[in-house]
Order: structure tokens, then sequence, then C-alpha cells
């Protein structure tokens, strides 16, 4: 649970125009959790400042972008707006962080480069499943298809190059490695990630507010399901009945 009077002072921000209407504000070079901190925190409060135009604001790794509807003539003003702003106080606002419990089927039928990766890290099928399910997922932000989470936090014995060849389609729901990442594919789609099961739920819907459930600094954990576990949770969600098991995080 992130505090918005905690300090923000511990970085060095540089802010600079990106295009005519937008201005990108970066955090040093590291993924790291502390960061990740700092820019959602600082997201939350130029959510919560009262622009006087509509402003768009996207989050990644170690940046933030902030994009005005209509073009900036002076954007040495503007960031002098944006630092003001990071230092700051909204007391008493709080972002609640969620941990999310994803079902996957982990069997060789989802699970296509499995035993690849089983015998190139000479580890059992099991081993890998039961590596992939204990970890605990820090979302940083969302991007590259609606939906797909970006996961810190993968077992240093799961880390597993991309492909040299991607796929060109890759299953909605495919649970995937990728280097020293794991994920959710949210929808069909080309990937050069390794794919060790699936999920059956949605990552992303465009008619709910908000489409996706989860959010930057929330959590995800892995559940193993069997076959038919998995078909019992595709019924519940195809006659929208199924909900997804949460709890939120207090630090």
């Amino acid at each position: 649970m992130l505090k918005f009077n905690d300090n923000l002072s511990d970085f060095e921000l540089i802010y600079k125009p990106f295009g005519e209407r937008s201005i990108l504000i970066e955090w040093p070079q590291i993924i790291s959790e502390k960061t990740l901190n700092d820019v959602i925190l600082y997201k939350g409060k130029l959510q919560n400042y009262k622009f006087k135009q509509k402003v768009y604001i996207k989050s990644a790794y170690n940046s933030i972008l902030i994009s005005y509807s209509y073009t900036i003539n002076n954007f040495y003003d503007k960031i002098l707006t944006l630092k003001s702003i990071y230092f700051d106080d909204f007391e008493g606002i709080v972002n609640d962080s969620r941990l999310w419990k994803i079902p996957v089927c982990y069997d060789l039928e989802f699970g296509l480069d499995l035993e690849e990766i089983a015998s190139k890290k000479n580890l059992e099928i099991s081993q890998i499943i039961e590596l992939h399910t204990k970890g605990n997922y820090l979302i940083y932000f969302i991007g590259f298809l609606p939906g797909f989470l970006y996961l810190g936090g993968l077992d240093e014995q799961l880390h597993f190059p991309r492909k040299n060849t991607p796929r060109l389609k890759v299953k909605k729901g495919s649970v995937a490695i990728g280097g020293s990442q794991t994920g959710v594919y949210p929808n069909e789609s080309p990937g050069g990630w390794h794919i060790i099961g699936n999920t059956p739920l949605n990552f992303f819907n465009g008619h709910k507010e908000p489409p996706c459930f989860a959010k930057p600094c929330d959590r995800i954990q892995f559940i193993s399901v069997s076959r038919s576990g998995y078909n019992k949770i595709l019924s519940q969600i195809e006659s929208k009945t199924f909900v997804i098991e949460s709890e939120v995080i207090y630090d």
C-alpha cells in the first residue's frame, strides 16, 4: 500500500519535451521496486492535480509521459508546474495494491515449450511449475498489448532466452517466459516468449472501466489448476459467474 505523503525526493528526475504536446519525465535507468513506487506515487499526484485542460498520463518502468490536448508553447513553465506537483503533499490519499491469484493449466497441451525448458535447464517439468507458482510477481506496467502485464520477480532458475524465431500466433491466455520475465498474452498475437501454460482469464475488456483488472504495483500469483479445473473456470467465465480471487496487500 503506497501513501501519497511519502518522501519523493530521493531521485533526480529529467524532464524533456516529447513532441509538440508531450513531456517525458525520466528516472535513473534502473528497474527496481523503489523506482516503481516513486513513479506510481508521482502518477497519482498528477492524476489528482486539477489541470486546466485534459491531459493523458502513461507510466512505464522508469518514466511518465504526460500528453496535453494542445500544442505546448512554453515547455519551461509546464515543467516548473510538474516539478512543483512532484514535491507537493496529498495527505491521506492511499493507493491500495492487490495480490491477484491467476489460475494456470500447465498441461503439455498448453505448455508448448515446457519440455524444451526442462531439458535445457536440467529440471523436471514439475520443478518448473513449482518454481513458477511460488513466485510473487510485481506488476511494473501494462504495455506491448492492451492488458499485457510486465512482471518482475521470476526465479533465476527459470530465466530463459527468448526464441530466435517468434511464433506468428500465440494463443490468448498463454503464460510464457522471456529472458528474466514472465507474463500472459492477453490476446492472440505473434510472440517470442516460451510458452509454459495457459490461463482462461481475460486480461483486457474495453467495455469495462478500468479495462484491465490489475494495475502497476499490484502483484500476481499463479495458481496451478488441472485441465478439468481450467474447463470449469472457463465455463464460469462464459456464464459471467467467475470472480478472480484477490486480496489487499498491506505493507
